[in-house]
């Protein structure tokens, strides 16, 4: 189902999991409402507006705004652990693998502008234990850079003084196109990815 985010590679979000089918339009609209005007400025009725629904047939799928918020985190940032995950048991050196999880990372989050920025930007409004779930996954996530990080280390291909640091810096980076991507400006996903693969392999002291 393509789903009003169509990205600027050609892929669709992924929100095919989500069913039945109004419980998908929901969270889409969801998203879109978030991105455009924050979480907390975005009431239920603006959401079941965007989605063509009444405001009492929110509530049918989700119990509450939050429900909608956490249930778009969760989907966003286990794809994003799968697009890392991928790249750090892929083949080769972990400076191929640690380009491979820059590029493709960044192109998830330049594509899928919008969802990403909801997904990246507004884990304060979710309650403890949701909040709490969402970073146990970016902790995995942090762990999968870092540990490629450290292969590189460990191989003699890095020159990093601090793991943690840098690790923290690399997602920063990458995390941060959500923010400024355009579609309509002068890079694709895939040349922005491709653009802070280099970079990061600089930041790390890859040989060339």
């Amino acid at each position: 189902m393509t789903t009003a985010e169509e990205t600027a590679d050609g892929e669709t979000e992924p929100w095919d999991e989500v069913t039945p089918d109004a419980a998908r339009r929901l969270l889409v609209a969801a998203v879109e409402a978030f991105a455009e005007r924050g979480y907390h400025a975005t009431t239920t009725r603006d959401i079941a507006g965007r989605a063509g629904m009444s405001p009492a047939a929110l509530y049918i799928h989700y119990k509450t705004k939050e429900e909608l918020l956490h249930r778009i985190s969760r989907i966003g940032h286990d794809r994003a652990l799968d697009i890392l995950r991928t790249a750090a048991a892929g083949e080769g050196t972990a400076t191929v693998r640690l380009a491979e999880a820059v590029s493709s990372f960044v192109r998830w989050h330049a594509g899928r502008r919008t969802t990403a920025r909801v997904v990246q930007y507004e884990l304060d409004a979710l309650g403890p234990d949701a909040r709490a779930e969402i970073l146990d996954l970016r902790r995995k996530v942090d762990a999968e850079v870092r540990g490629i990080v450290e292969d590189g280390m460990a191989s003699g291909e890095f020159d990093v003084p601090d793991v943690q640091g840098t690790t923290l810096a690399v997602l920063s980076l990458c995390i941060d196109v959500a923010r400024w991507f355009n579609v309509d400006g002068p890079r694709t996903p895939d040349e922005v990815g491709a653009l802070y693969a280099d970079l990061v392999l600089r930041m790390v002291g890859a040989a060339k």
